[in-house]
C-alpha cells in the first residue's frame, strides 16, 4: 500500500455538449467508465498532463484546459488512495481511437445526464458532490 495519496488528473473533454468516456480494463477500475487521465508527473502542470494524456490514450487534441476541481477518492479494496484534480477541456482535433488497447476497451462520446454505468469511482465522487458540466 502506498503511504501518501497520488495525484490523477481526469479530463472532462467535452464536443458538442458530450464529455468523452472510456471503459476501463485491467485491475484498476476493471470494466468501469472513466475520463481520459493519469498521473501527473513530476514537474509537470494538470494542464500539460491533461493534453498528454489525452493525446496517449485517444490520439486527438484537446484545447482551452482548465481546471475545475478536486476529488478524494479512496479504493479500498485495492489499497488506494488518490487525489483527482478534474479538468475539462475541448476537443480540438483528431479521431478517437484506443491507443491503449490493454487499459480500455473503447471510447464513446455520452450527454452529462446519461453516463453509462458502472462509473470509475472519481467520477461517482464528483457527481456525489453536484459537479455538472452544464
Amino acid at each position: 500500500m502506498d503511504e501518501r495519496p497520488r495525484v490523477g488528473v481526469g479530463v472532462i473533454v467535452m464536443k458538442d455538449g458530450r464529455v468523452l468516456l472510456g471503459k476501463r480494463k485491467g485491475s484498476h477500475g476493471a470494466a468501469t467508465w472513466s475520463f481520459p487521465g493519469g498521473y501527473l508527473e513530476f514537474g509537470e502542470s494538470p494542464e500539460d498532463c491533461a493534453v498528454r494524456e489525452v493525446a496517449e490514450e485517444t490520439g486527438i487534441a484537446i484545447k482551452g484546459v482548465t481546471i475545475e476541481t478536486v476529488t478524494n477518492d479512496i479504493f479500498a479494496e485495492e489499497e488506494k488512495h488518490y487525489i483527482t484534480l478534474f479538468v475539462k477541456a475541448e476537443w480540438a482535433a483528431g479521431d478517437v481511437c484506443v491507443m491503449e488497447p490493454e487499459k480500455c476497451e473503447r471510447w464513446d462520446w455520452f450527454s452529462w445526464d446519461e453516463l453509462p454505468e458502472p462509473l470509475f469511482l472519481p467520477i461517482q465522487n464528483l457527481r456525489a458532490k453536484g459537479y455538472s458540466v452544464g
